[in-house]
């Protein structure tokens, strides 16, 4: 069966805006027709919900298997002994060097990010790294001298990317981890590592952050009016490479997509473009990328549907703590009286990690 999933992360937009936002794509007219008419003939699922403080979002645990019947990494993270793997960020580290052209070896590596914390009135916030700019230059001089402190302490750090780097720490495998996506925006105090050597990695991060602050990068950074990379985040430890199953980004070319769910059976997309404005308040941004969606995706697939070139489109939203599918079939589409509308994504019920308990 041609079977497409498109993974919107942050697609459900937030209950206080939802008014404002939902008028905004009505006037002058319904912006995205498209969209509305799969969202007003589509099957509704059920709502998954996080854990409380879940250490990755929802897509991301969804991505991750655990709102499925198996789960490879679920496995992963119960072999090291942790006992909630939604608790705990995905064990895909090894799978990023490979991405990258990295040959991981042997050891528990963990993904190295250089980031941006800023200070609020009374604690620490993680900036989000995508409007971190960081030159390559800059990354690598930051990089050699967090290297050589690594190696004074018996850690391997290796350069992956600009944003990206991978530390191996065999002794802490057994650290719980988030996100960064998960962690931006909030105190950092709660999604710091947690576990029998965070202490550890508390010392080596607020060495790097002293090594940073003096560092000649970040006075030519702070100059030039630029957020100043003055922190590190830990995430995503693995063992081993996992077999995961590949999924297409939002640069994909539609008939790349659609020929994979056709020849392979299935295929996944991971509209991400919600994702950057709803971790920073921006909702006019957020609107373009609803446009985006509606222009390069709901257009064709709709028309996809109707030629019977897919069988089965799930439409899969999320927010920071729930997760709905909107399952749509040919079939579907015979649903005559029904009115295109938007209200079914617009009036999902919001939650809460605390309330999600």
């Amino acid at each position: 069966m041609n079977h497409l999933q498109i993974i919107l992360p942050y697609g459900i937009p937030p209950a206080a805006l939802a008014p404002d936002l939902l008028r905004a794509l009505h006037a002058p007219s319904l912006r995205t027709p498209a969209l509305a008419k799969l969202l007003a003939c589509a099957t509704q699922g059920k709502t998954e919900l996080a854990s409380d403080f879940a250490r990755l979002l929802p897509h991301e645990s969804w991505l991750a298997g655990h709102f499925r019947p198996e789960s490879r990494i679920d496995t992963a993270h119960a072999n090291l002994g942790v006992s909630n793997p939604r608790l705990c960020s995905p064990a895909n580290s090894h799978n990023k060097m490979q991405e990258l052209g990295l040959t991981a070896g042997q050891g528990f590596w963990f993904t190295f990010s250089p980031v941006h914390i800023h200070i609020a009135r009374d604690h620490l916030v993680l900036t989000d790294q995508r409007r971190l700019a960081i030159e390559q230059e800059e990354a690598l001089a930051l990089f050699q001298a967090a290297a050589a402190m690594c190696a004074e302490l018996g850690k391997t750090l290796l350069y992956g990317d600009a944003k990206t780097w991978f530390l191996r720490a065999d002794d802490w495998q057994h650290l719980q981890t988030s996100t960064m996506d998960a962690a931006c925006g909030h105190n950092i105090e709660i999604w710091m590592p947690k576990g029998e050597q965070e202490r550890a990695w508390r010392k080596l991060q607020n060495e790097i952050q002293m090594l940073w602050h003096i560092h000649p990068i970040n006075a030519q950074r702070e100059s030039r009016g630029l957020n100043t990379i003055n922190s590190a985040w830990l995430h995503c430890g693995s063992a081993a490479l996992i077999q995961q199953d590949k999924h297409f980004q939002t640069d994909a070319d539609f008939a790349q997509v659609l020929a994979a769910s056709q020849s392979e059976g299935a295929s996944t997309l991971v509209f991400d473009a919600f994702l950057e404005p709803s971790i920073n308040s921006d909702w006019a941004y957020w609107l373009d990328a609803m446009h985006t969606l509606e222009d390069q995706w709901c257009v064709a697939l709709l028309q996809a549907l109707k030629d019977k070139q897919i069988q089965r489109l799930d439409l899969v939203f999320s927010d920071a703590s729930s997760l709905t599918t909107f399952t749509v079939t040919p079939r579907h589409l015979w649903k005559f009286w029904a009115k295109p509308s938007l209200a079914p994504l617009f009036s999902l019920p919001q939650h809460t990690p605390e309330e999600s308990a």
